[in-house]
């Protein structure tokens, strides 16, 4: 056999074996249906968070920063490199309507917690159409909009940000509120947070829970 038709003839050969390795290999990623471990955040100073994924589709995560210590548990599926989470945490959920009546002019929504100190990072967002407009509370934990008419009203605490709490629809036509805080708080509920595989890296985009750029949690 001619020394040439020899050389091309292994090269071939290498050349498909490197092929169906490369195919192996994607299909495998591909077909991934479960994580294992702990995944911590990286790059970002001053705060510590951590996945830790089990086989069984089960998922932990811890998140400190400075005051504000979270976490939450649920369940995850992934799709293709995408990793879906659903938090055992209700999402919506986290401020319990004391009271509502007609009371006054205008729309004002009391917020009440044990801890004053919490008070004044409660923000409400109203709609009107569909304009939205967001208006913090004071050191009392009083939010007043001074608009005859509003659509609905929504309630969130930005120390402990994820997805508001309905307090008003547009049928409903009572003007103040009080509302208290409860332990959900602590929690998170990735609604709307999904997360992308990568080698033994996880990536997300920014977004309410984490509005930075460049979130990446990495395998230990």
């Amino acid at each position: 056999m001619p020394k040439l038709l020899l050389t091309l003839l292994l090269l071939s050969s290498t050349l498909l074996t490197q092929c169906q390795t490369t195919t192996k290999t994607n299909k495998k990623q591909k077909t991934m249906t479960t994580l294992d471990g702990v995944y911590a955040l990286r790059g970002v100073q001053d705060l510590a968070a951590a996945f830790k994924f089990t086989p069984d589709g089960r998922f932990e995560f811890f998140y400190a920063y400075g005051a504000s210590d979270r976490n939450a548990t649920g369940t995850y599926t992934i799709e293709g490199d995408t990793v879906k989470l659903k938090s055992d945490k209700e999402p919506g959920k986290d401020f319990k309507i004391d009271a509502q009546r007609k009371q006054g002019k205008g729309y004002t929504i009391k917020v009440n917690d044990a801890n004053k100190n919490y008070l004044s990072y409660v923000s409400c967002f109203y709609f009107v159409g569909e304009t939205r407009e967001l208006v913090a509370a004071n050191n009392e934990g009083i939010i007043h909009i001074d608009l005859p008419e509003v659509d609905s009203l929504h309630v969130r605490h930005e120390l402990a940000v994820d997805i508001p709490t309905l307090v008003k629809d547009k049928a409903n036509d009572n003007n103040y509120f009080e509302v208290s805080l409860l332990p959900s708080l602590g929690q998170v509920s990735f609604k709307g947070i999904d997360l992308f595989i990568k080698e033994d890296t996880l990536t997300c985009h920014p977004n309410y829970f984490m509005p930075f750029e460049n979130i990446r949690f990495e395998k230990e």
